[in-house]
Order: C-alpha cells, then sequence, then structure tokens
C-alpha cells in the first residue's frame, strides 16, 4: 500500500489542490475588480462523502450545565452574498476578496501541515527517520 492509497491523505491532498483553485479563482476576482459588470466567483467545498462523516461518531451530553447543538454560536459560518455593486455593474468588493484569499490561505497551510505531519508518522512507523 502506498502513502497516497490511505483514505486520509486522499482527502488532504484534493483539499490541499481545492485550495489552489481556490486561490486562483480569487485572484481572478481580485484582479477584476475594476472591470465592468464582472461579478466575484468562488469554488464550492469538496464533498468527501462518507468518509469524512463517520456514522458511528455523535455528539454526547453528559451533563445537563453542557450546551446542546442549539445552544451558543453556530458551528458553520454563514456567508452572506454582497449587495454592493459599483457604478460600473462590478460586484466584487475588494475587502470581502481578501479576506477569502486569507482564510484560502491559512486553510492551506493547515492542511499542508498536516499532511507533513501524517508523512513524518508514516515513516516513524516504518522505521525511517523522518
Amino acid at each position: 500500500m502506498l502513502f497516497g492509497d490511505l483514505p486520509l491523505v486522499g482527502m488532504l491532498k484534493q483539499r490541499m489542490e481545492w485550495h489552489q483553485q481556490r486561490q486562483n479563482v480569487l485572484a481572478q476576482n481580485v484582479a477584476n475588480a475594476d472591470t465592468p459588470g464582472f461579478r466575484a466567483r468562488d469554488l464550492s467545498e469538496p464533498d468527501f462523502g462518507p468518509a469524512a462523516d463517520p456514522k458511528g461518531v455523535h455528539l454526547q451530553r453528559t451533563s445537563a450545565m453542557h450546551l446542546g447543538l442549539g445552544g451558543g454560536s453556530d458551528s458553520e459560518p454563514r456567508r452572506t452574498s454582497t449587495y454592493e455593486v459599483t457604478p460600473e455593474g462590478n460586484g466584487v468588493v475588494l475587502e470581502e476578496e481578501v479576506m477569502r484569499v486569507t482564510q484560502n490561505v491559512m486553510d492551506y497551510q493547515m492542511v499542508s501541515q498536516l499532511y507533513g505531519r501524517g508523512l513524518g508518522m508514516l515513516k516513524t512507523a516504518l522505521g525511517r527517520s523522518a
């Protein structure tokens, strides 16, 4: 079995490729910020299916003091669509695009660190120095 055949490693690799493609799309949004009629685009997140959502894992409330799923803050960020449009009809908001680019870079760095650590753990398990 090769390192790339492991499901988790495959998902990390796919996620890094998605972040690279998303960076290109976001860069095009910034580059076309002054183009009349241009609308910002983004990629939808990859779906890893049941491999990323094991059925046997559930949250359990062990105390009445614990917050339930409905309490506290939302677990998933919400994106609101922008309604800002320049007089030329351009829908790109540079501040939002810079925030997306920054978040994408941080997410890519996290995934690449996880990938590298996984490779290091396998090397250690095989008896090779990391």
